[in-house]
């Protein structure tokens, strides 16, 4: 298997292992799923222009959007587990560390933080939530529920 369609598997199943996460929360806990319709919302605005919005809930809705929250979320999935291999190289597939996982895993926290939460009206690191340092926290871990996806995959189809 080339580095490539390895690289996207890799994506595929840290992000599946993500989901998995969220259901494991939401059916123990009561947390609520994520909205990926709009996340879909949010990047179907971005080639028109808007990145960011006071609360994306009430922007305008896009057709698709759910459709595209799904496939933006595993494409970012994807794109992520594509840095693992470029910083360390396809040798990290051939032999996967967790190191190399995690540090990517608790690095992406920042596109969260910086770039999607306040693009969606949430603010910097979820800000303007009530629940700020929760949302904080979940997000933490969720990344490390990746990393260990990103490793947990690649050992499985080296």
């Amino acid at each position: 298997m080339d580095s490539l369609v390895r690289t996207v598997l890799v994506g595929i199943g840290a992000t599946a292992l993500l989901d998995v996460w969220a259901l494991l929360l939401n059916r123990l806990f009561g947390l609520p799923l994520p909205n990926w319709a709009l996340v879909g919302r949010w990047f179907a605005h971005l080639p028109r222009g808007r990145v960011l919005h006071e609360d994306i809930a009430r922007s305008e809705p896009v057709r698709n959007e759910l459709a595209i929250g799904w496939i933006a979320h595993y494409a970012v999935g994807v794109l992520f587990a594509g840095i693992v291999v470029f910083i360390w190289g396809a040798g990290w597939l051939r032999n996967p560390a967790f190191l190399p996982a995690l540090i990517v895993g608790l690095a992406t926290v920042g596109c969260g933080w910086f770039i999607l939460q306040p693009g969606m009206g949430a603010g910097i690191a979820a800000s303007k939530r009530a629940n700020a340092n929760t949302v904080r926290a979940l997000n933490i871990v969720g990344h490390t529920v990746f990393a260990v996806g990103l490793w947990g995959t690649a050992l499985l189809i080296r």
